[in-house]
């Protein structure tokens, strides 16, 4: 579990790029918040539920044709994204900043060749290892192995808007998210950084990886309800990209950037989900550690809806009084190593707004309220593995 001291330089959130099945940016992703609209498709992956992408003007952010041909559908949305939180903060372009802006991103593997699984599944041949060691001869060309790198991903974000500081790349699903957040935090909390672009992007609609998701029991299968009204009974996966501009408060006032909220505080840590009560005691102590004031005003949870998991979150939610809750899979669906940066940047954005985002929920857990928030916490317990938490305040 991590801890940090309290002598740390203030850290301020001054861009958010916000791309998901409820559209591109962030008018429209708050406009459809506001009128509870969820995207969801019943249909296409049927009989898995999938939150899918609307049509990009990939243009307005990848001006290059051919970047935007080179990249697998997960880079381009990350992509876009980042270059939304860039322009948010008001730095796109700008190459001196853009210079020394480190990137931390979190991704998964790349996507694959569908047409050449196909073929060594339906294969016939006598010599099955054969058969299949000339499949990779023949049909991986070394341009396809290239496009499957995760840190492609922050590569391609350098390429086409320019940021060049340091860069470093997290696997390992939601808790890659967690830990992207909470380096780039610290790294300038204590110095080592001005500015950062931190976030991930994820493609949902795959069929590879809901069949992956499928052979552990995770894909939501019965008709689509919010995260609470599940009772364990999966995630249905999401498209979408999260990407946010951290810089420390000397830094943006300089250039008189005006924060969304100021990030005070992350932790991570790592549960034995083999132990009952083992996500809940985790989560106990990774408050603790938060250092939560009386001001927190909500929580933001990443909450997936695998059962164990999401039951176990809901227990520690339940000793945390009334505070009111709100799970963001429930109207943008699971994005995995972007599950945590989206609650992340939809609290800055409440915070920013003096608003919450309302209650999406038929279970009874989240509560409507008008206060004006005043400190958020996000909360991230992975499907599999991994929790993790965050807390942001408002900037007066």
């Amino acid at each position: 579990m991590s801890q940090f001291p309290k002598d740390r330089r203030e850290t301020w959130i001054t861009g958010i790029g916000i791309i998901s099945s409820l559209g591109d940016g962030l008018e429209a992703t708050w406009e459809a918040l506001q009128e509870g609209r969820v995207n969801v498709d019943r249909k296409t992956y049927a009989p898995w539920l999938v939150h899918p992408l609307p049509p990009l003007e990939l243009n307005a952010q990848i001006p290059k044709k051919g970047d935007q041909r080179q990249m697998e559908a997960w880079q381009r949305i990350g992509t876009y994204a980042a270059g939304l939180a860039l322009d948010s903060a008001g730095i796109k372009g700008d190459r001196e900043i853009l210079a020394r802006t480190d990137m931390i991103v979190a991704a998964g593997g790349g996507e694959r060749d569908l047409d050449v699984d196909a073929a060594i599944l339906t294969s016939r041949a006598d010599d099955k290892s054969g058969a299949l060691n000339e499949r990779l001869m023949n049909d991986l060309r070394p341009t396809l192995f290239l496009a499957q790198l995760s840190n492609l991903l922050a590569g391609n974000i350098s390429i086409v808007h320019g940021v060049s500081g340091s860069s470093r790349t997290f696997m390992g699903e939601e808790a890659a998210g967690v830990d992207a957040v909470r380096i780039a935090w610290a790294r300038i909390a204590y110095g080592q950084s001005e500015v950062a672009l931190v976030g991930a992007a994820h493609n949902g609609e795959r069929k590879e990886m809901l069949m992956l998701y499928e052979c552990g029991g995770f894909n939501l299968k019965t008709d689509f309800a919010s995260v609470w009204s599940r009772n364990g009974a999966g995630f249905a996966l999401g498209s979408g990209g999260v990407f946010l501009v951290l810089e420390s408060k000397t830094h943006a006032e300089r250039r008189c950037a005006k924060p969304f909220a100021r990030l005070v505080n992350v932790v991570s840590g790592h549960s034995s989900r083999s132990v009952p009560g083992g996500v809940e005691n985790v989560l106990k102590d990774l408050w603790a550690s938060l250092a939560v004031t009386e001001n927190a005003t909500a929580i933001y949870t990443a909450a997936t809806g695998a059962a164990d998991a999401t039951a176990e979150e809901a227990a520690f939610l339940s000793t945390q009084g009334d505070i009111p809750v709100r799970a963001v899979g429930s109207s943008f669906g699971h994005l995995c190593e972007a599950q945590f940066p989206l609650a992340l940047a939809l609290a800055s954005l409440s915070l920013s707004r003096s608003s919450l985002v309302p209650p999406n929920d038929t279970s009874g857990r989240e509560t409507e309220t008008h206060e004006i928030p005043a400190q958020i916490v996000t909360l991230g317990v992975g499907h599999w593995r991994g929790e993790g938490m965050a807390l942001v305040e408002a900037v007066s």
